[in-house]
């Protein structure tokens, strides 16, 4: 559980840390318990510029995930993507491995694999089999370091990229998973469209400056877009401003014309009338009612 004196520390004033792979292999893997320096970083609100997951081992981690209780217990294999806001909110006596890596790294065909879904993440609680498997991919990529004086990626890469791609079909495998059956094409394009979106909304804000970007007409971003996610190109993009909204309200003390003009928005009240209509709140108003409690990491 985290500690009183950890949780008081931690308030609106404290800043979101962007993190960045700091690894010349372009991916890291780990073993972690409660204890470990990386795990207690973690307490902290903190996004990550490349994608990041765990492997639970033992015991029960309960993260906030873009402010959103979201709950793993022991056997939970998680691949986050990049960009969302994570914090440990609860664990108790967990332990087992988390693994960052580049997006570069994985092959085009295991990316495919992954892009199916479209789910902002992917999260499966493992049989014993497939734990016992991922565990061992695991352990075998650390051991790496001692088998090998210099870094291998002609052994790492492929290691990694089975890792991913058994991850994805753990993940489609489950019953409760939905997944439709689209040809890659409008796959690939819409999910290119959405990392797009991600990098590009706070200068980007209408479904042509994306067309563009993929060589493609507006009406067949929008008619693939829409046929893969039932959403128009133009609420994704919508979307992902407000959501940055919202974390920003949520997590910070910034005022609502510096939350605007970081959403790229000179005119402060059209941001205001925009998020309102959206959201049935002004955003004074949504910070009010959705502010965390004081003892809100218990």
């Amino acid at each position: 559980m985290i500690s009183p004196e950890t949780a008081a520390k931690m308030n609106k004033s404290t800043p979101v840390v962007l993190r960045k792979l700091e690894s010349s292999k372009g991916f890291i893997v780990k073993a972690w318990d409660e204890f470990s320096d990386d795990f207690q970083d973690a307490l902290y609100p903190h996004r990550h510029d490349h994608y990041t997951g765990m492997l639970i081992a033992n015991g029960e981690v309960e993260v906030l995930l873009d402010f959103e209780p979201f709950r793993m217990p022991a056997k939970t294999l998680f691949i986050s993507p990049p960009w969302q806001i994570h914090q440990v909110h609860k664990a108790s006596q967990a332990s087992g491995w988390y693994f960052s890596f580049e997006n570069d790294l994985i092959e085009e065909s295991v990316r495919a694999t992954l892009d199916k879904s479209l789910e902002e993440i992917i999260s499966v609680e493992l049989t014993d089999t497939e734990y016992n498997w991922f565990k061992s991919v695991l352990l075998s990529i650390t051991a790496l370091d001692d088998l090998n004086q210099i870094p291998y990626k002609e052994v790492s890469h492929p290691l990694l990229s089975a890792f991913v791609a058994q991850a994805g079909l753990s993940y489609q495998s489950k019953p409760q998973v939905n997944t439709a059956n689209f040809a890659s094409r409008p796959i690939v394009i819409t999910k290119k469209f959405i990392n797009l979106v991600r990098h590009n909304y706070h200068q980007l804000k209408k479904p042509a400056d994306y067309a563009e970007k993929l060589h493609i007409s507006v009406s067949y971003l929008n008619d693939t877009v829409k046929k893969i996610t039932s959403l128009s190109a133009s609420l994704i993009i919508q979307k992902e401003i407000l959501r940055e909204a919202q974390r920003m309200l949520y997590y910070t003390d910034s005022s609502i014309k510096e939350i605007s003009d970081v959403l790229g928005y000179e005119d402060e009240k059209y941001f205001m009338r925009l998020f309102r209509k959206k959201t049935g709140f002004s955003p004074t108003e949504y910070r009010k009612h959705n502010a965390p409690p004081e003892d809100y990491l218990f």
